[in-house]
């Protein structure tokens, strides 16, 4: 049995890799994309929504563009990561279809209102869009499964000190969606940061002699180059991808129920997720937070997908692996 997604996103790098992921996984149904300005403008995004689906033969999949910009603020873009395209590295320039007529708040209601199964929401962007479709349609609610987001963190930041960039870029829609009472997993820096794209990691990608394996490869080489000159890192840390890995295997992993609020007004500390893992605030669990991820199985579940997306065909073919019996 498959479980029907909706993924809202930001490509960026590691949101590719999720794409992809998503669409080469046997065990969950992309019923649309959604964009989301973040770690480029929504223009960008969108068309690198557009490109990667085209690249994994799903063209078939609606895409909507979302909100330009944050609720509040003005949006700053992440270029020193992922570069003036968003996808900077690999070439991507491929027949891309159309993007649908309507914003995406709107595409992800139709989706949920005509799936005969609750929807689970994938986001791996800043929250806007989700935040705008609680607020705007709460009658979806009842529809919706729950909510898996990449952002936060248990720990330090990537942005500032304490906040990571998806909270950071719109703090007042993690608010809303952390308020909302829907069944939420929040898979935090803490956390993705243990999924480190090796260079063992992108050998095997390139190693696979496919177009896909090769994008892979080259969009984990343009993220080392970006981690290592803005963070000092030795490997990239593949952020998105977790959070599409925990929606298809659950067991992968670990989390804790636990209240998170997010900080709205601190001088220094806006956008930081403010995790009660010791239960002081005796506030009530409104997450469920990744504090672990079983890092092998995580990497055997990507390369397995973009292998079924390579048997199936990347020059726009429609085929999808099957599910198991």
């Amino acid at each position: 049995m498959t479980t029907p997604v909706i993924i809202d996103c930001d490509p960026g790098h590691d949101d590719a890799l999720a794409l992809m992921l998503a669409l080469g996984s046997p065990r969950i149904n992309v019923l649309g994309v959604t964009t989301v300005a973040g770690n480029q403008t929504l223009e960008k995004t969108t068309r690198n929504a557009q490109r990667i689906l085209a690249l994994a033969g799903a063209g078939q999949i609606p895409i909507a563009a979302g909100a330009a910009r944050p609720l509040v603020g003005e949006l700053a873009v992440a270029a020193d990561i992922h570069g003036e395209s968003g996808l900077d590295g690999p070439d991507l320039d491929v027949p891309v279809a159309e993007v649908a007529g309507v914003h995406a708040v709107e595409l992800m209601r139709r989706l949920i209102a005509e799936e005969r199964e609750p929807v689970t929401l994938i986001a791996t962007g800043p929250l806007t869009n989700v935040a705008l479709l609680l607020s705007l349609h709460p009658e979806v609610l009842p529809r919706i499964k729950e909510v898996v987001f990449m952002g936060g963190s248990t720990e330090r930041g990537n942005t500032t000190p304490y906040g990571e960039f998806n909270i950071v870029t719109d703090p007042e829609a993690a608010d809303i969606v952390l308020r909302e009472g829907l069944p939420t997993t929040m898979i935090g820096l803490n956390v993705t940061h243990q999924a480190l794209a090796t260079d063992e990691i992108i050998a095997e990608f390139r190693g696979m002699g496919t177009r896909l394996g090769t994008v892979c490869a080259e969009l984990m080489t343009f993220f080392a180059g970006a981690y290592r000159q803005n963070f000092g890192f030795g490997h990239p840390p593949v952020h998105d991808p977790v959070a599409v890995a925990a929606v298809i295997d659950p067991a992968l992993v670990r989390t804790e129920a636990v209240n998170v609020a997010v900080e709205l007004a601190g001088a220094y500390t806006r956008g930081a997720t403010v995790v009660d893992l010791h239960r002081r605030t005796h506030r009530p669990p409104n997450a469920d937070v990744a504090v672990g991820v079983d890092v092998e199985s995580f990497w055997r579940l990507l390369m397995t997908a973009v292998r079924n997306l390579s048997t199936a065909g990347t020059a726009g073919s429609a085929s999808r692996p099957s599910a198991p019996a």
